[in-house]
């Protein structure tokens, strides 16, 4: 007899619907699976097997042949268990459909038939929303970041009993676990705990507005890391929208802590010995890679001069698309990138360049330095700021510094003005704009234009750079709340695109 359960996987980030089609027949007894299956799909049988004795279930010596389709997607994880296990016990006649019609399944069992947590639940019922299907029999770890999509009937099984009491009784309502809908939101430092370097302080504030890239360049001490930590509080509160976006990047990596979604905006910071793969993605089927956890959050690099070149150099592309393509012999996976990138850097390997009173460091050696970064990279940083030793009288002999919470006022103030700009367009906000749309919603009068050739000529910028300015001159206006760029405007975009250029001259 032949039945067919409907689960789900993920390729790379994109979920897809899977057919787990079981046909048992007489024969000599043989538990076979096909489908292109990995390893440890592979193992299923096994897990399958123990499990339905476990849970008292006598499987009669007969021919078993289980497909996973589509069959020219390779599949892999464990999360095919529990739909196994319900297409055999339905094909041998074991359990009567009543409630499989229009329903996923997905989960994985251990030996004692106890239904276990996987990677992407998320994203796969998000996908069964769209196909139409209306009820999803998840793991019961599972079930608070499923039940975040609405308009779905979720499920949960602790066990392989209690999935099919569901599918022969309909007895959810003796195993959904309560849910608040609450979820804890950890706030992030506050920029009131930082004395000093105000021209730093803005740049961020700039940054968050537009979602611009940014280079603090400065001493060991002065303050870099923690302004980077706090940028993260002070950028809008992330939509439910991009809530379920980002969660389901988490969901595909394991990395939802309790099963609950993501309600802040994401802020990474790996370590300079990270590895290509795990910036871009990796393994013989690529899964998301710290670019991709920071999508729609903060990618921070600290001491960005250590990493090695391949790493920051396969930035360059993400940078400006937003998204990163990487092909393998298994496929071509795309993983979004929408990331605000933060780096932070010494001026040299002592650290207090140009300060010759403490630098011990010679000319070549400084040069030799700072060209750890390529200038395609350096190019793609839309705002570079100096941070500077804070003085002794700025620690604490002051008024308390501004807090996150207002800031953040100014910040998302100038973000609804981006959004109603670009109301109707593919752009969220300022960053975003193509070269085209800068000439569109970046004017600029005669008096601004006569800076911004004289900056270009002098300061020898690129195409990009000269685009860069214009969109964090119009974002400087946004905060201020002006329709037009102003001078000033300008003036200061002008001064945080080309503030390296004193380092690497």
């Amino acid at each position: 007899m032949f039945y067919k359960v409907i689960s789900g996987a993920v390729w790379g980030m994109e979920p897809y619907i899977v057919a787990v089609e079981a046909d048992v027949a007489n024969g000599m007894p043989y538990f076979n699976m096909v489908g292109m299956l990995s390893s440890e799909v592979k193992e299923a049988k096994e897990r399958v097997r123990s499990a339905l004795k476990n849970s008292g279930y006598k499987i009669p010596p007969q021919r078993i042949t289980v497909n996973l389709s589509p069959a020219d997607r390779k599949k892999k994880g464990a999360a095919f268990d529990l739909p196994i296990a319900i297409a055999v016990l339905r094909a041998m006649g074991m359990i009567k459909e009543k409630r499989l019609k229009n329903t996923l399944v997905i989960g994985e069992l251990g030996l004692d038939g106890k239904v276990k947590p996987v990677k992407g639940v998320l994203p796969i019922v998000l996908a069964a929303k769209k196909a139409g299907i209306s009820t999803c029999i998840v793991p019961t770890n599972n079930y608070e970041e499923a039940i975040e999509v609405g308009g779905m009937k979720i499920i949960p099984a602790e066990n392989l009993m209690q999935a099919v009491s569901y599918i022969m009784n309909g007895l959810e309502q003796n195993i959904i676990p309560q849910y608040s809908g609450k979820t804890d939101i950890q706030q992030a430092p506050d920029f009131n705990e930082i004395y000093g370097n105000a021209a730093a302080k803005r740049a961020a504030e700039i940054a968050a507005a537009g979602n611009h890239n940014m280079l603090m360049i400065g001493p060991p001490g002065a303050g870099k890391s923690m302004i980077a930590g706090r940028i993260s509080g002070i950028l809008p509160d992330i939509s439910s929208e991009e809530s379920l976006e980002v969660s389901g990047i988490y969901s595909i990596c394991g990395l939802l802590e309790d099963g609950k979604c993501i309600k802040t905006r994401p802020f990474r910071a790996p370590h300079h010995t990270i590895t290509l793969q795990g910036m871009t993605g990796g393994g013989k089927y690529p899964v998301p890679g710290e670019l991709s956890l920071a999508h729609k959050g903060v990618l921070f690099l600290d001491e960005v001069t250590e990493f090695t070149p391949a790493v920051l150099d396969t930035l360059r592309q993400p940078l400006e698309d937003k998204r990163l393509i990487i092909t393998r012999t298994s496929g071509t996976y795309t993983f979004d990138t929408d990331c605000m990138v933060v780096a932070a850097m010494n001026p040299c390997k002592c650290g207090f360049y140009p300060d010759r009173t403490r630098c011990i460091c010679t000319d070549e050696e400084v040069r030799r330095y700072m060209g750890r970064i390529s200038g395609a990279i350096l190019d793609r940083m839309d705002i570079c700021v100096e941070v500077s030793r804070v003085n002794y009288n700025e620690l604490g002999k002051q008024d308390i510094p501004e807090s996150s919470k207002d800031i953040k006022k100014r910040v998302a103030a100038a973000v609804e003005l981006q959004k109603e700009r670009y109301k109707g367009m593919n752009i969220s906000c300022n960053s975003m704009l193509s070269s085209k749309d800068t000439d569109k919603f970046c004017h600029l009068n005669n008096r601004c234009e006569d800076v911004m050739k004289m900056a270009f000529d002098k300061l020898n910028l690129s195409a990009r750079g000269y685009f860069k300015i214009l969109k964090v001159a119009r974002t400087i206006a946004d905060l201020e709340g002006s329709t037009d760029i102003e001078e000033r405007h300008l003036s200061e975009a002008i001064i945080y695109k080309t503030m390296d250029k004193g380092y690497y001259k």
